[in-house]
């Protein structure tokens, strides 16, 4: 379970899954303080999205989408000019309330009151099973390789997710990021690919 109150980092085109990592370069001096505070504190940092429009307001408070994930800081290299290199490791989802006023200065940084969200927990099954397999066979078919085996057996049915996602468009991983569960994420995954796989000018029949 999530503090319910946790800063958040609002970026353009990135999306955090949970379980997933995300290295991140923190140079602006209001998210260098957010990052110190964090460090000293629970190491936690909320990653959301920012809405299409907010390149007027990114100074200020953009609209972010409301649906995010939170990270924890497991490594942090503090650059000696005060920039960080940090790993954030995804936690759990959450949705934001709302925000409290930013703190006046150079270092003002978003906070906001959230709900955590609680996905299902993976469970091997026959669906998750026939997801991971229409998966794997979409991933060998683009790449032009003879069969899926190729993707180790070991590798968790989340992590390939999420990799295979990070390349998708910021919107479509967002969409993904609000799935309930990590087998519907994957079955949207799929429904995607093979959208894009799909001749131009054909219409997928329902």
């Amino acid at each position: 379970m999530l503090p319910s109150e946790i800063p958040i980092f609002p970026l353009p085109n990135v999306v955090l899954f949970p379980s997933a990592l995300l290295p991140l370069h923190i140079f602006e001096p209001r998210y260098r303080a957010m990052v110190a505070d964090a460090l000293e504190g629970e190491r936690l940092i909320g990653m959301v999205m920012l809405r299409p429009g907010w390149e007027p307001h990114y100074d200020g408070a953009p609209e972010v989408y409301p649906i995010g994930c939170a990270g924890f800081i497991t490594h942090a290299d503090q650059l000696p000019d005060g920039r960080f290199n940090i790993m954030l490791r995804g936690m759990q989802k959450f949705r934001i309330l709302d925000e409290r006023p930013a703190r006046d200065g150079i270092d003002r940084y978003r906070v906001a009151h959230i709900e955590s969200i609680k996905e299902a927990k993976p469970t091997v099954t026959a669906a998750s099973r026939a997801a991971r397999e229409r998966l794997e066979k979409l991933v060998a078919h683009k790449l032009h390789k003879n069969d899926h085996d190729f993707i180790p057996k070991d590798v968790p049915d989340a992590d390939l997710v999420h990799a295979i996602a990070q390349h998708l468009e910021p919107l479509e991983k967002q969409a993904l990021l609000q799935c309930n569960s990590l087998l519907e994420r994957c079955e949207a995954l799929v429904e995607l690919l093979e959208m894009r796989m799909m001749p131009q000018g054909k219409s997928r029949m329902h």
